[in-house]
């Protein structure tokens, strides 16, 4: 037996980093989202350094485009409301999913049952919080009664099926492949094209961060051994800017300009265009080859990587969400600011320990699960193939 070192985290707690990580990531960049790193440092008087509030203060439920959301303070976005709902699924099914888990328990869970909504500061049905490329899986799936595999084709492009995929990469710790295979699965519900790849990618980091002794360099060339076509390239590309510097702030404007010719969405964010979220082999979301390069540039210190993440701007609470779970799986909880992860807490209303002993506990049955069936299929193939032996 191979024991891990004090130093080393375990499984449970990676599996609490990666997921408070994340949580603590989206509610720290979700008061920014959509803004450059310019209008970021201008509105708060230089980089950001922790929690902050509502971009228009007081004014938050009734300034558009945002309203009426109460982003900032420490609230978690539908990053952390998504990634929580799926775990929720895995907590019923306790076994490896699929597109038809989605179908089954994930859109009946966003449109039956209500539950605190932090941005709302209500209680409501998840569905409601949810963004039109979110919302499509309710669309497709109940009222369409698509194949859930297939359910995703058609749907804008974006980064909505990846941003809540920690809990897949988490279920299949140290086996990226794995957790590849079962994100694209599950995604297909959700996203077609480089939106579901992204989904996949993400996952095989996280699972990568899991393995003892991981680097972010690992990580790195791990989803870069799994990535295909446009995501493969732009992971690539900033990466290679990634490696150049130690600090996010010199190095936002060449990130951002390594990742452009990938990025369909175009310089202004809330003004995509008219080519953006198309379905295309050569393209790729923006957050995760950010994410990567931030958890380059910040050596995979949590609070590094999630800061840059921060202060990239754009949509920098799904970069942040990624990017904090990965680091948060390389560190575990420790590396989570508990001055951030309290007031997350706190202010978001949510328990954001119960859902890491959910999983963790989901995670030990699907791995005993997994050894059972490998040994049966050991068994049966050595059968199968005994007249070789003699």
């Amino acid at each position: 037996m191979t024991l891990i070192s004090p130093t080393v985290p375990g499984l449970d707690d990676r599996i609490t980093g990666s997921l408070i990580g994340a949580a603590v990531g989206d509610a720290l960049g979700g008061p920014v989202e959509g803004y450059s790193p310019e209008q970021i440092a201008e509105r708060h008087g230089g980089r950001i350094r922790g929690i902050v509030g509502p971009w228009h203060g007081e004014d938050w439920r009734t300034a558009r485009p945002l309203a009426p959301y109460h982003k900032g303070d420490g609230h978690v976005t539908d990053d952390t409301l998504m990634t929580h709902a799926l775990i929720r699924v895995y907590a019923r099914v306790r076994d490896h999913l699929d597109a038809h888990a989605v179908a089954d328990h994930l859109v009946p869970d966003l449109i039956t049952t209500p539950r605190w909504i932090p941005e709302l500061e209500a209680e409501a049905l998840p569905v409601q919080r949810l963004f039109l490329a979110e919302k499509w899986l309710v669309t497709r799936i109940h009222y369409g009664h698509h194949d859930p595999r297939e359910a995703g084709s058609g749907n804008i492009v974006n980064c909505g099926a990846a941003m809540y995929m920690a809990p897949v990469g988490l279920v299949n710790a140290a086996d990226p492949r794995a957790a590849y295979a079962e994100a694209l699965d599950i995604a297909g519900a959700h996203q077609s094209s480089y939106g579901r790849e992204a989904a996949g990618v993400f996952a095989a980091a996280v699972a990568a961060a899991c393995v003892p002794g991981a680097t972010p360099a690992a990580v790195i060339d791990t989803a870069l051994a799994l990535a295909k076509d446009g995501t493969r390239a732009a992971i690539e590309a900033v990466a290679g800017v990634a490696v150049r510097h130690t600090d996010f702030e010199p190095a936002l404007a060449p990130l951002r300009a390594a990742i452009a010719p990938f990025d369909t969405v175009g310089p202004e964010y809330r003004a995509p265009s008219l080519a953006a979220r198309r379905p295309s082999r050569v393209h790729s979301v923006e957050e995760l080859p950010i994410a990567l390069g931030m958890l380059l540039i910040g050596g995979g210190d949590y609070r590094r990587t999630v800061l840059g993440s921060v202060n990239y701007g754009r949509d920098c609470d799904s970069i942040a969400t990624m990017a904090g779970a990965i680091a948060g799986a390389l560190g575990g909880e420790a590396s989570v600011p508990r001055e951030w992860a309290k007031p997350v807490a706190e202010a978001s209303r949510l328990d954001l320990h119960a859902p890491a002993r959910e999983l963790a506990s989901v995670t030990r049955e699907v791995f005993a699960r997994d050894r059972a069936r490998r040994r049966a299929h050991e068994d049966a193939l050595a059968l199968l193939t005994a007249d070789d032996a003699r």
